[in-house]
């Protein structure tokens, strides 16, 4: 009987052990997701910053284009308010088309070095942007795979480990994905 014992109280320290593993694994890969989502959130920031500069050079060029200068101010702040998944980063970026296509109504606020700077700062922030939104993807796809990868997922539920969500295009991303892009010689 007292073999038996020992045998149980050792099976029990070995599941101990094990739940232990697993917790400790999973609570890395979420922290790996929470960055993740912090690093799209300083690129979303970065790009809100931006856009004041942005509006202000245009005005230099374009001030008489008043509605397209309001429309992306009125649309930054309400991004900067919002949740960054929102669709208020998407009426952002519509305002922000709007307002980078000023520079081929006016010739010369497309030579401005100060337009073609910020032009090149918002574009690197987006490719920044589009990466942040991968590398959190790939730390949501490891940590969902842990999660429910045997014997994780008799033990995540219980240790409050839900299921982390993968950043998805928004509806103004979308359309210009989705289309094969035209090229004119």
């Amino acid at each position: 009987m007292e073999m038996f014992g020992w045998v149980a109280l050792g099976v029990l320290a070995l599941i101990a052990v094990i739940v232990v593993a697993i917790y400790n694994n999973l609570v890395g890969l979420r922290q790996n997701v929470r960055q993740g989502t912090a690093d799209i959130d300083a690129q979303l920031r970065q790009r809100h910053d931006l856009i004041p500069n942005l509006v202000e050079t245009v005005k230099g060029y374009a001030g008489h284009e008043s509605d397209t200068l309001e429309a992306v101010i009125q649309a930054r702040n309400v991004a900067v308010k919002g949740n960054p998944d929102s669709g208020s980063e998407q009426g952002l970026r519509v305002a922000l088309d709007n307002l980078l296509a000023l520079g081929e109504a006016y010739p010369d606020l497309k030579a401005s070095a100060n337009f073609q700077e910020l032009q090149r700062e918002l574009a690197d922030i987006e490719d920044k942007l589009a990466a942040a939104r991968r590398a959190l993807n790939a730390a949501v796809s490891r940590f969902n795979t842990a999660r429910e990868s045997f014997p994780a997922v008799l033990f995540a539920g219980a240790l409050g480990f839900q299921e982390a969500d993968f950043n998805k295009l928004d509806d103004s991303e979308r359309g210009t994905v989705d289309q094969v892009p035209g090229v004119a010689f």
